[in-house]
């Protein structure tokens, strides 16, 4: 199933693919709850809400996906955590060669049609919009074994890092904790239609032409394997969001007017714009490769 917000903090279910049924009156005392409440309480009791929305299904046809305003389906989740690097991207590298490491983004996360916002840092180089394969938690997980790791899955969704290029690794908060630097949507999957989370392709655009295009199982830790390490550590809560980090061939720079594209193949699309201090040099400097390192002092350099 496909879960969705939409128009004025409606839940909808996505229905032969381009229709969406709206489920919100099945929700007791939605709007005083508010959207991300919401969300948590229909991950939480699941079981419950699954069989609510199978029947209103059954009954409505819905109206056009075109005919809506979609919005993020996790707007502000309790935890919002992503995976540094994590993907096998070159030659000579194994999964040994990542360390478990992650990273909290900002919970202010950008929905479908929403904006990017450039901060004018000085000392930056590049905003690289990341695209990546991110699971939401379906209940309270702590202390999981690998083995049960994914029955604490609730779904998956598409999910943009945005990357300030060009900071030291200490500043972290500033090159991937701003406000709107997290993009989010079109819908949450639930887990059943993704049988294998480690065989899908992940692909994005920039202005319409493709960027990053690969297949998540490159990931060096694997799901499980994630999400054992990190509830040793903290506790992870229904409707919190895992970004599992990205295939770095690809990546370029954004600019203010651009707009950005994210899918997993087959299983919807979503667009978001990009505004902001720009514009930005338009170089390939990745981390740790053979490429272009930022000039000393950084510095916003005009195109």
């Amino acid at each position: 199933m496909k879960i969705l917000r939409f128009n004025d903090d409606r839940v909808g279910v996505i229905k032969n693919g381009d229709m969406v049924v709206d489920v919100s009156d099945s929700i007791s005392s939605r709007k005083a709850k508010g959207g991300q409440r919401v969300m948590e309480e229909i991950i939480a009791g699941w079981r419950k809400y699954r069989r609510r929305f199978e029947k209103i299904l059954v009954e409505q046809t819905g109206v056009p996906l075109s005919s809506v305003q979609l919005l993020c389906p996790l707007p502000r989740p309790g935890k919002c955590i992503a995976a540094f690097s994590n993907y096998i991207d070159r030659a000579g590298r194994t999964a040994d060669n990542f360390p478990h490491e992650y990273f909290y983004k900002s919970p202010d996360l950008v929905g479908p049609g929403g904006a990017v916002e450039l901060r004018d840092i000085p000392a930056c180089v590049v905003y690289q919009p990341e695209a990546e394969f991110a699971y939401v938690i379906g209940k309270t997980a702590k202390n999981v074994t690998e083995s049960k790791a994914l029955d604490f899955i609730f779904g998956y969704v598409p999910f943009f890092d945005i990357s300030t290029r060009g900071l030291l690794r200490r500043t972290h908060f500033i090159g991937k904790g701003q406000g709107s630097h997290g993009c989010c949507g079109p819908w949450i999957i639930t887990k059943d239609e993704i049988p294998n989370p480690h065989n899908v392709v992940v692909k994005s655009w920039t202005n319409g032409e493709p960027r990053q295009n690969y297949n998540t199982s490159a990931m060096a830790h694997k799901i499980p394997d994630q999400i054992s390490w990190l509830c040793r550590f903290i506790t992870l809560s229904p409707g919190d969001i895992v970004a599992t980090g990205t295939f770095h061939e690809g990546l370029k720079p954004v600019n203010s007017g651009d707009t950005i594209e994210i899918e997993f193949e087959n299983m919807g699309r979503a667009k978001f714009q990009v505004t902001g201090n720009s514009p930005r040099k338009d170089v390939d400097w990745l981390p740790g490769r053979d490429q272009p390192k930022p000039p000393e002092g950084g510095g916003i350099h005009k195109v």
